[in-house]
């Protein structure tokens, strides 16, 4: 069955476009597109990305209509790049729970990213799902289509700690989700980790880990809590019903994770994520920590190409609104200047188990390194070798020592 949706007619030139100077080196620096979904079911209570449940949508958009939506900026964004558009080496559908839309939308949306731009032979291909949005039908549909790996938030193990985030699946689900991935023929499979959640345990977060190494994976990502205002979570906090995430015990909690997940085979190569061996990284998130090139489709999705900065309006009726008047979803943009670029190559750089090579850094940078190897923050081996690298207790104040460098 054909499943690719019809694409639209191109829409008249828009407003935005890409200078000259950020289509040097298009050919030469890896391409990867972003796919953003901004649907949930429920809104979690930790959650400030820009995503909408059926209640906050409003007049002006749906679901039935997205993948029609994101196939027409898809066909901008080719018309924008030109006929020398580089390869797409990476795709990757985001949220939202991109699997809130039927497995033959997100098949459809990878059809026209095939149909209109060069694709690589070995193209990663992810989606995000949490474990209840999936089905082995509907896995064995996207395999089937073309995706290659999925990401699924699983969060926690334990009931309690899944209930404070306001998840919505139950604590064994996620393992399952994951069994039928690689039932389904998924390459690779992560689950997604949270942890410092109020009334977690160490006995928690131990079952936590003990239920991924127990799941066919390859590749876990995990994070500490973070209370970001304006969300549910944060106004419990305010109101004294929760206390606020320990920095001594997120500490603890990415120790014993980087700990077990070593001995269960997967090493870290970024500061929150951590693989089976090379073939098992995320590529995609790889690209952006590499400062290389990105193209985001979608409501609030952002860009980067060529270090023009760019990112769309926020709300999905907004975002459809103009993708279907012709015109560009493009809110505002910023082209960084080379002091900008290698600032940001230095910050994300330094969270890479690679590391980052010392001349990266200013003077000031490379002295503030040198005291930084004195307080075991940086390996000294490496360092000698002229890279700048963060020791085990160095992670653990990965974003202190990055402004440390950089400041």
């Amino acid at each position: 069955m054909d499943t690719a949706l019809p694409l639209l007619p191109a829409p008249p030139a828009a407003p935005f476009s890409l200078p000259g100077s950020a289509r040097e080196g298009l050919s030469s620096t890896p391409f990867g597109l972003y796919v953003h979904v901004p649907f949930c079911a429920t809104r979690c209570g930790y959650c400030d990305f820009n995503t909408y449940t059926s209640d906050e949508l409003g007049p002006g958009a749906n679901r039935s209509e997205y993948a029609g939506t994101v196939v027409a900026e898809l066909r901008r964004a080719a018309e924008e790049l030109g006929p020398d558009r580089p390869e797409v080496s990476t795709v990757f559908v985001g949220g939202g729970t991109p699997t809130l839309l039927p497995a033959e939308d997100l098949v459809a949306v990878l059809a026209a990213v095939r149909e209109l731009f060069p694709v690589a032979a070995d193209v990663e291909v992810t989606t995000e799902a949490n474990p209840e949005s999936v089905t082995p039908a509907s896995l064995a549909r996207l395999r089937a289509g073309g995706f290659t790996r999925i990401s699924l938030g699983m969060q926690s193990a334990a009931e309690h700690v899944l209930a404070v985030l306001d998840r919505r699946h139950t604590p064994g689900r996620a393992a399952e989700a994951a069994a039928e991935a690689r039932a389904a023929g998924f390459e690779h499979v992560n689950l997604d980790l949270i942890y410092g959640t109020p009334g977690e345990t160490d006995a928690d977060w131990a079952a936590s880990l003990d239920v991924v190494l127990s799941s066919p994976v390859d590749h876990v990502s995990a994070y500490a809590l973070i209370v970001e205002q304006g969300t549910r979570l944060a106004r419990r906090i305010a109101r004294g019903e929760l206390p606020m995430p320990d920095d001594d015990v997120l500490a603890d909690r990415y120790e014993q994770a980087d700990a077990t997940l070593r001995r269960g085979g997967l090493d870290w190569y970024e500061v929150s994520n951590w693989a089976t061996g090379p073939a098992a990284r995320c590529r995609h998130n790889e690209l952006y920590w590499a400062n290389a090139n990105w193209w985001g489709v979608g409501p609030g999705a952002h860009s980067h190409v060529g270090g023009l900065r760019w990112w769309n309006v926020k709300h999905p009726a907004a975002h459809a609104a103009r993708v279907a008047a012709g015109e560009s979803p493009a809110a505002g943009s910023e082209l960084l200047d080379d002091d900008d670029r290698a600032l940001e190559a230095v910050m994300l750089g330094l969270r890479l188990r690679d590391g980052l090579r010392l001349t990266r850094l200013s003077p000031a940078g490379r002295l503030r390194a040198a005291d930084a190897v004195v307080r075991g923050l940086l390996d000294g081996a490496a360092h000698a070798a002229g890279r700048a690298v963060l020791t085990d207790r160095g992670r653990l104040l990965a974003d202190a020592v990055v402004r440390e460098l950089t400041d």
